[in-house]
């Protein structure tokens, strides 16, 4: 391969890697700060896992540039292009899943915050239990007819 199809494949490869990490950077950003409400924390965690992506597939299309596919100039760029597309699906979908986790993560933080927050208020009163319902909390009566939770006709 020449040097002019060597430097071809590495400016395409490191656009397309730019480009979706930049895509996977401004989406991350709005999913993170929907479970957590802060918009810093959205941020900063998106960049974080942006930089992991550029540089994984940074380091691939190094090691792709390096590797010899096809005879000739043309054929040689389209086979790494086609190799690094696939490459970059498969971190994108990685990516995402990382994404993903962090979210349920927040989430999962959130609920745990939220009846941190609420107990203590409900911890000084007493409640009586209605009758064929278990627990401290009831949320519905039973029936009259049936003396027991939602029966249905």
């Amino acid at each position: 391969m020449t040097t002019n199809a060597y430097v071809a494949f590495l400016v395409i490869g490191v656009a397309l890697v730019m480009l979706d990490g930049l895509i996977i950077y401004q989406s991350g950003k709005r999913y993170l700060q929907g479970s957590s409400g802060d918009p810093a924390t959205g941020a900063s965690m998106s960049w974080l896992v942006t930089v992991l992506f550029h540089l994984a597939t940074l380091g691939v299309l190094a090691l792709l540039s390096t590797i010899d596919i096809g005879g000739s100039d043309l054929p040689g760029v389209v086979g790494r292009l086609g190799v690094l597309l696939l490459v970059l699906a498969i971190a994108h979908a990685i990516t995402l899943s990382v994404l993903s986790r962090i979210r349920g993560e927040q989430e999962a933080e959130a609920v745990i915050n939220r009846k941190q927050r609420v107990e203590p208020e409900q911890q000084g009163t007493t409640v009586t239990p209605v009758p064929g319902q278990a627990g401290r909390y009831p949320t519905a009566s039973p029936s009259i007819e049936q003396q027991a939770p939602y029966t249905t006709p």
